[in-house]
């Protein structure tokens, strides 16, 4: 990619941040995210969170990709973000939905530092971070959602999540547009925990955006 379509690519992705329709979408968090658009675009590439071609396409590429998953978090008051990497979209969700506490699971130190430092420079004081992985946490809480974003395949995930999903909750997962083949090789862990029939939903966010795929499981 050259200078000038980076260049581009970076003035497209600040007009749709200052846009009256993200403003709208992103409601009263709106403040907290475009300082960590900020954050990420100063420093997310330096730390390892993200990949240089990113960087002009935040708005558009994670945020609001992120933020489509929270109309479906609704009804949820516990939430875990595995895997939250960047904070993406453990840290969206918890600027947008205030009253919910959000535990941020990631093994990786460097990230866990990343996440408390910004958890705290946003003053969201309804984020937990946990350095490990999902796996350690099965039998230490259970919350009534459990999220991820580019994680792992649907059968891996489902085992990694579910167990973190209090009976009756949901695990709501932002995946690529061919989650329909990963349906099948997940069922047999589903039947495990007695989880419904994956949705597969589209989960809108502003004019001009392709809306992201959102697959939600209910836990029986």
């Amino acid at each position: 990619m050259s200078d000038y379509d980076t260049q581009a690519d970076t003035a497209a992705d600040d007009a749709l941040g200052a846009s009256a329709e993200v403003r709208e979408f992103l409601g009263g968090a709106y403040d907290a995210l475009v300082r960590f658009h900020h954050r990420l675009r100063d420093e997310g590439e330096v730390r390892g969170l993200i990949g240089p071609r990113e960087v002009s396409r935040l708005w558009e590429r994670h945020i609001l990709n992120s933020a489509a998953v929270v109309p479906f978090l609704a009804g949820a008051q516990s939430v875990a973000d595995v895997g939250s990497g960047a904070g993406l979209p453990g840290i969206v969700i918890a600027s947008m939905r205030p009253d919910a506490r959000v535990q941020l699971i990631e093994p990786m130190e460097r990230r866990t530092t990343w996440l408390t430092e910004v958890a705290e420079d946003l003053g969201l004081s309804n984020v937990e971070v946990e350095r490990g992985r999902a796996e350690e946490y099965h039998d230490a809480f259970e919350v009534d959602a459990v999220t991820s974003r580019a994680v792992a395949a649907l059968a891996k995930l489902a085992r990694m999540s579910l167990p973190l999903v209090r009976r009756g909750g949901e695990m709501v997962v932002l995946k690529g547009r061919n989650v329909a083949q990963e349906v099948d090789p997940a069922r047999k862990v589903l039947r495990t925990f007695r989880a419904a029939e994956p949705e597969i939903l589209e989960g809108p966010t502003v004019p001009g955006v392709e809306a992201t795929t959102v697959v939600r499981i209910r836990r029986g």
